[in-house]
């Protein structure tokens, strides 16, 4: 360190410099306040806490009739912006995605339950990046691939199962999907009933995820300064550790495997061959695998619930899918994934289930990092940004008639597909879900077979409750009755002799 009089030459130097550096950073605050003071907060409900109780997604919508489909609402010092329109939607939630990368402070749920280490809720930054390139590499369309055989093989006995035990389709859903994610995260070997003793754990960690991920909800959201009295985030601790310790499990074992020269190819696998690659700590891989069944496993089940609710309350739309599938496949052998470029009515039935019944009918949280500037009002750095699933779905601008169930919306004058519409089931921007594609494919593989081999109904004297699900983040379809036909002679024969042989070693 210099003495003396250089000393004082530079510190006669670095004071006005620090001095300079002051003034424009205050300059820098005082025109973006003099730029928001100019440019007013999207209009909205008043008062320094607005809740809209339960349901808000509904809510929302209706808001939007009064305020416009952009609107603004304080909740204590938080700024929340709800975007419900679906222009609006890819105006800022799309095209500004770069500002829209972040997530709010998950205390709760981010900081105490998850340990800063659950892809969902990490903040933009190197680390969300790092798990993303991690996910990215196992789940982009041309490694979705790979998954497909172990897919077709769980479609399969979804249906054997519903042939066996039509009133038990929901359980039917949820182990299609858990069989599917435990095998692509951890090469296990035989199909998972939803019954087995990892799953029933899993789930309990998912459920209670699902209860403090609504920032808000836990007392810590509300309170922050809270996050420093031991007593108030206890629970949330242990829950941690619990979670874990299954997690660390569970790799443990494939990695038990890996040495004995006896583990599947699987994302737990790769994790571990590419540890140092990706940067992750032991416990951020274990997070990484673990939290895959909690991202997908319930919203997947979701998803083919929902289409066979749809199914069975819209029997002309699900007669048109049907014809096409018996042009195309037939009734002597099952649909495949080859069939599926040929077949646009049954991925067009699936995507109008999407923007009918979303999954996640309320969005997600954002943050915005900068200021964006949109029709005369101004969402500002730091604010909470959620694009509601259910009224831009429901935007009858683009979607005519939006409580009609009509899949043919999604298919141009020549009966292809169309590019230029999207349900934004996996949200937004840079944070919108790396599983999309895999989730797409199960969605058409369960489409095709379900529809192939069942007339499915509504029974008269059990209505469905087409708004029957839970007011939660990624809703779960609750219980509903329904007839499942065979459309197929020797169904069960079909679907046994389609089973390829030996696919979960081999996945």
């Amino acid at each position: 360190m210099a003495t003396g009089p250089l000393a004082d030459v530079l510190a006669r130097v670095q004071v006005p410099a620090l001095a300079l550096l002051c003034a424009l950073l205050l300059l820098h605050a005082a025109a973006r306040l003099v730029q928001r003071q100019r440019v007013p907060l999207p209009p909205g409900p008043p008062g320094r806490w607005y809740e809209p109780g339960p349901k808000a997604p509904l809510r929302y919508a209706e808001l939007a009739k009064t305020y416009g489909p952009v609107f603004a609402f304080r909740r204590g010092g938080q700024l929340v912006c709800i975007i419900n329109s679906y222009k609006d939607a890819v105006e800022i939630m799309q095209k500004r995605g770069a500002d829209l990368a972040d997530r709010p402070d998950f205390i709760a749920a981010g900081d105490f339950l998850s340990g800063g280490m659950r892809t969902l809720l990490v903040g933009a930054g190197e680390r969300v990046r790092r798990l993303r390139r991690a996910l990215h590499s196992q789940l982009q369309p041309t490694a979705a691939v790979q998954h497909k055989p172990v897919q077709f093989r769980a479609a399969l006995d979804l249906v054997l199962d519903v042939l066996h035990d039509p009133a038990d389709h929901l359980n039917h859903t949820k182990r299609f999907a858990a069989s599917l994610i435990l095998t692509m995260t951890y090469g296990k070997t035989t199909p998972t009933r939803y019954s087995d003793a990892e799953v029933r754990e899993i789930n309990v960690h998912t459920t209670r995820l699902g209860t403090v991920v609504p920032a808000g909800l836990h007392a810590v959201d509300r309170h922050p300064i809270l996050r420093h009295v031991p007593p108030a985030t206890a629970t949330l601790r242990r829950w941690h550790r619990e979670e874990l310790a299954l997690f660390t499990r569970m790799v443990d074992g494939v990695r038990k495997d890996v040495r004995e020269h006896v583990a599947r190819p699987s994302f737990t696998t790769y994790l571990l061959e590419h540890q140092e690659e990706y940067g992750l700590s032991d416990d951020e891989l274990a997070y990484l695998a673990g939290s895959m069944f909690g991202a997908g496993s319930d919203s997947t089940a979701t998803a083919i619930s929902f289409v066979m609710m749809a199914a069975a309350t819209h029997p002309q739309a699900q007669a048109q899918v049907q014809a096409q599938l018996d042009s195309v496949v037939g009734r002597d052998r099952v649909p495949t994934f080859d069939d599926e470029k040929l077949l646009p009515l049954v991925v067009a039935f699936y995507l109008e289930t999407f923007r009918w019944r979303p999954i996640s009918w309320g969005g997600f949280a954002h943050r915005a990092t900068s200021d964006i500037v949109w029709n005369d009002y101004v969402i500002p750095a730091g604010a909470t940004v959620f694009g509601n699933h259910w009224a831009i779905g429901h935007d009858e601008t683009v979607f005519s008639d939006p409580d009609v169930f009509r899949p043919s919306r999604w298919l141009d004058e020549a009966g292809k597909l169309r590019d230029d519409i999207s349900p934004f089931t996996y949200g937004f921007g840079r944070r919108v879900c790396v599983g999309q594609h895999v989730a797409n494919n199960s969605l058409f593989i369960n489409t095709a077979l379900l529809l192939w081999a069942f007339n499915i109904r509504e029974d008269p004297k059990v209505p469905i409750d087409t708004m029957g699900f839970t007011d939660s983040g990624t809703v779960r379809v609750l219980p509903f009755h329904v007839q499942f036909h065979p459309r197929i002679e020797h169904l069960r024969e079909i679907v046994e002799s389609s089973m390829p042989e030996d696919v979960y070693s081999a996945a």
